[in-house]
């Protein structure tokens, strides 16, 4: 099994080593030593506690569906031309891009700023967002 080191640990959870050591030290994460002594975390116990620590952004469409890849973001660029259209968005750390049609950026209202949700489905990103009043 993967062992991480401290540092690595706090790489992917985004967070810095002393918070790392701090959940060490309060029993929140566990580690054992390397063969050279060195505080190292199970990779798959660190996994579990990434999923745990996650903390997504909820999702305002109130809409059931198949698709478990959603990404609550805000718009940050729109590109378009007279048919087709490329949007970016900042959703947590990640940076999503969807290409769409010009049509579909006007009828959803897409526009820097703007909230949305990407969702991924196979290789197709639909992007959809809150049902508007009026």
């Amino acid at each position: 099994m993967a062992k991480l080191r401290i540092k690595d640990a706090a790489v992917f959870l985004g967070v810095s080593d002393d918070t790392v050591r701090r959940w060490i030290d309060n029993d929140t994460l566990h580690f054992e030593l390397d063969d050279r002594g060195r505080k190292v975390i199970d990779g798959v116990e660190l996994a579990h506690f990434a999923q745990e620590l996650a903390n997504p952004v909820p999702d305002p469409s109130d809409i059931e569906r198949s698709a478990r890849n959603r990404f609550v973001g805000l718009v940050t660029r729109v590109e378009s031309d007279k048919v087709m259209s490329q949007v970016e968005m900042q959703c947590g750390p990640y940076r999503v891009v969807s290409l769409m049609s010009t049509e579909a950026v006007r009828e959803l209202g897409l526009e820097p700023g703007s909230l949305a949700v990407a969702v991924v489905k196979a290789t197709t990103v639909i992007v959809e967002t809150p049902h508007r009043a009026g």
